[in-house]
């Protein structure tokens, strides 16, 4: 049965700092000139005299964000996942994670879902990218029960953070009893014949596989990973151990994401096959959802 549906995750960010600026005056917020896509002009709507307009100019954003931040303010920088990784980079590493200031990434329009954007504005390597990067934490949550949390636990810890917001709306895997936790993976369903390993929203078509292939007599775990760094080792190295065969499955280029994190891990801690789904070494194009989930093999 397929999940019900829930908000877009862009909107949940937009509303959750907002809220939680009302009672942290050191919250502001950076645009790069895309709010009305990425959630922050619900931020300005709110708070208007704490939201800095930066314009198209993502390396010069993440400087100001870094210098806010040297005076006692907690900066969250947003734009889409293209711009703040890719076109920010060296401003990122320099400015932000060498000095480990307080500064939150906000990575809007990530994965392959951006509607329509194309080739130029997908981005598959920014958790490869991101996580490379010391001292900087990397968050993907997957559905808008765990984005509010994360968003409020990010918030909680001082220092650099990623954390990865995508456009479309997000199935609801999580209960209002669910409960987030930085660094700590979820089973969200127990198996004996195979470990499948995901994160963000990915897990919410992952977990409906399963439930495919339950009703097939295949019985799997799917353990989610919100958390790529810290990476949950003991959790992951448990679910590898229960089943002797493990799938990671992403929207991301199994080069260097949550694959390559995980078989790094396992190559090291238990080693057992490890089965890398996700984007193979490709960019990627324009096209409706269901299309270029199909193409690249993200829908289960």
């Amino acid at each position: 049965m397929p999940l019900p549906a829930g908000a877009a995750l862009r909107q949940v960010f937009g509303e959750t700092l907002a809220e939680l600026a009302r009672h942290d005056p050191r919250i502001l917020v950076l645009d790069g000139d895309v709010g009305s896509s990425t959630g922050a002009a619900i931020f300005e709507t709110a708070h208007p005299q704490r939201y800095i307009q930066a314009g198209p100019a993502e390396q010069n954003m993440m400087a100001m964000a870094a210098g806010l931040a040297t005076m006692g303010f907690q900066p969250y920088a947003t734009t889409f996942t293209c711009f703040a990784v890719a076109r920010a980079l060296d401003s990122v590493r320099v400015l932000i994670a060498q000095p480990r200031l307080d500064v939150k990434i906000i990575g809007g329009y990530a994965g392959l879902l951006t509607g329509m954007t194309g080739k130029t504005h997908q981005m598959f390597d920014d958790i490869a990218i991101m996580r490379s990067l010391p001292y900087m934490l990397v968050v993907a949550p997957a559905d808008e029960t765990e984005a509010r949390q994360a968003i409020a636990a990010v918030a909680g810890v001082p220092g650099p953070a990623y954390l990865q917001i995508t456009r479309e709306t997000a199935p609801v895997l999580f209960g209002s009893d669910y409960t987030f936790r930085l660094g700590r993976a979820v089973t969200v369903r127990d198996g004996t014949d195979a470990t499948l390993i995901s994160t963000g929203v990915q897990t919410t078509r992952v977990y409906e596989a399963a439930e495919i292939l339950s009703r097939r007599g295949v019985e799997v775990t799917v353990l989610h990973v919100p958390t790529i760094k810290p990476l949950d080792g003991d959790a992951v190295v448990a679910a590898a151990q229960a089943s002797g065969y493990v799938i990671t499955i992403e929207e991301q280029s199994v080069i260097g994401g949550l694959g390559g994190a995980v078989a790094e891990l396992l190559g090291e801690k238990f080693p057992v096959p490890v089965k890398r789904l996700g984007i193979r070494d490709c960019f990627g194009e324009s096209g409706p959802n269901d299309r270029l989930l199909d193409k690249y093999r993200s829908d289960g």
